[in-house]
């Protein structure tokens, strides 16, 4: 069980730190208005998604947010990065990077997974 909390805290902070932090502080830099227009979708579309991504990931990070809200955040975090995938390889193609939301996603998982065994625990 302890090592099921660690793995848990672990995971969903980095997610915290990766889809939380980080777009909080960069959304509106020239570079990431240029990452989104250079995908092909509009200007509002990055502040929008930057608003919902530190708006699940607080859900997320938050211990007494109901488990019900926790599972919208970690279905909306789960579009964005197979969308973020999906969307680099319609652009770029099969490159390196076009790969970094899939390997994110995978740690989200490791998150989801740890969550449920954290509250199976809490509930015996």
């Amino acid at each position: 069980m302890k090592t099921n909390n660690i793995i848990y805290w672990i995971t969903t902070s980095l997610i915290f730190l990766f889809e939380g932090v980080m777009p909080a502080l960069t959304s509106q830099s020239e570079m990431a208005k240029e990452g989104i227009r250079h995908l092909g979708y509009p200007d509002y579309f990055g502040l929008a998604l930057a608003v919902f991504k530190v708006g699940g990931c607080i859900i997320l990070i938050i211990p007494r947010i109901p488990s019900r809200l926790k599972e919208w955040a970690y279905a909306g975090l789960t579009f964005d990065f197979i969308f973020a995938f999906i969307s680099y390889v319609a652009v770029e193609g099969f490159v390196g990077l076009a790969f970094f939301p899939l390997v994110v996603l995978a740690v989200l998982m490791v998150s989801y997974i740890t969550y449920h065994k954290k509250i199976a625990s809490a509930k015996i």
